[in-house]
């Protein structure tokens, strides 16, 4: 038999030893699991790389990331919760976020922040994170809402610059339609649709939730509802609405083929590739009463089940560091949440984002009440009625008034 060399043993020995200790320490690694939404096709290879980063800077800790399409993300949530089998952190829509934490699903993450990680933030974003003084998750995202217009056909109609009040939006659209084209792109179909109405809403002075009652059935909210049906009538927007989502609308802005469409600042990115030649602005929602915009936010949190929490903080705090933030954001085509992405000339030196940076400043939100989806599912029934000619707006209003107080804040 073959015998070793007292160098050669040491060397076997050495490896040996060297692969052991490699899987012991592999074994005594955590793993932190994230489920992660479908954005774009940028999400999955930015999370995978920042867990890759993660990684190296902390070898004692396995990020295991899944990608869920927004429309399963709530479902499969609820579901892994029920079953104590979801992940140790999520991304979820901030509307959310009440119902989360009055079941108390959600980790309070007060206690492992200071003051210098808070002053990361744009303030007005992570403080609507706080819940009766809870800090439950942090702004991964966030992004404000405008109405693009497509310059050639507002600029023959007379509004270069794009309509700033309803009067406007209707005198516009009717030229805009004896030349052939569809003036004012309206979402009916899927999530949003209410959304879609609320800018119109709040255009008229009026508001969606007060002191946990469904105030959106108000003189404001039917003229609001009034104002959609007219234009429908008068057939300027595209026909058949309830059959359009936003991102339907958004393909027919993208082929000129509608003068407008409401949506958030990701669409410059689309355009950019998918309609190079399209001239285009954007500018603050219709309404008398100055910039008109809403922000919206998506928020990351730990859920209190997680048996690695301290990791999983080590991971967030890594995702909000300086440059994690703005590959995010750029790659998304979403607005700062941090004000080092703020400060990055990409959005100080980009006019069209500029745009969406300012209109966030004073920007609206949703509230954040337990019941929401419930409440929002009711609007989206009434306004689908009232499209369709089915129902009139005070009628259905009133209807979904009464279904979203038998859900919120309960």
């Amino acid at each position: 038999m073959k015998m070793f060399s007292s160098k050669q043993f040491s060397v076997v020995a050495g490896c040996v030893g060297l692969l052991l200790m490699t899987a012991m320490f592999a074994a005594s690694a955590e793993t932190v699991r994230v489920t992660i939404p479908f954005y774009s096709k940028e999400t999955e290879p930015y999370f995978k790389k920042m867990a890759g980063d993660f990684k190296q800077k902390n070898p004692d800790i396995d990020i295991q990331i899944e990608i869920v399409n927004w429309d399963n993300l709530l479902q499969k949530l609820t579901t892994d919760i029920a079953a104590n089998a979801n992940a140790d952190i999520s991304i979820i829509g901030t509307r959310w976020l009440a119902d989360f934490q009055k079941q108390d699903l959600v980790e309070p993450l007060d206690g492992y922040m200071d003051a210098a990680f808070k002053d990361r933030f744009i303030k007005s974003l992570f403080d609507y994170a706080t819940i009766e003084g809870k800090t439950n998750g942090l702004p991964i995202a966030a992004s404000a809402r405008a109405l693009y217009f497509n310059k050639q056909l507002f600029t023959k109609a007379g509004f270069p610059n794009g309509p700033k009040t309803w009067p406007e939006v209707e005198q516009a659209a009717k030229k805009i339609k004896d030349a052939g084209s569809y003036g004012f792109g309206l979402q009916g179909k899927e999530i949003e649709t209410d959304t879609y109405w609320y800018y119109a809403l709040w255009s008229f002075g009026g508001d969606i939730v007060k002191d946990c009652k469904a105030v959106f059935d108000s003189d404001a909210g039917v003229k609001a509802a009034e104002q959609y049906k007219k234009l429908i009538d008068e057939g300027l927007t595209q026909p058949g609405v309830t059959s359009y989502s936003r991102e339907d609308v958004q393909n027919l802005f993208k082929q000129g083929r509608v003068g407008t469409v409401i949506t958030a600042p990701f669409l410059i990115n689309q355009l950019k590739s998918d309609a190079p030649d399209l001239e285009y602005g954007i500018t603050a929602l219709p309404s008398d009463k100055g910039d008109l915009s809403m922000a919206v936010t998506d928020t990351i949190v730990i859920f209190k089940n997680s048996k690695v929490k301290k990791s999983a903080w080590k991971f967030l705090d890594f995702l909000f560091t300086k440059e994690p933030r703005i590959a995010f954001t750029k790659g998304e085509g979403f607005l700062p949440t941090t004000k080092a992405e703020a400060e990055d000339p990409y959005f100080t030196q980009n006019e069209r984002l500029q745009i969406f940076v300012k209109l966030l400043e004073k920007a609206k939100f949703t509230p954040l009440v337990s019941g929401y989806d419930a409440m929002s599912d009711a609007v989206v029934r009434a306004l689908q009625s009232v499209y369709l000619g089915k129902a009139k707006p005070a009628d259905a209003l009133k209807q979904a008034a009464q279904e979203a107080n038998a859900a919120i804040c309960k």
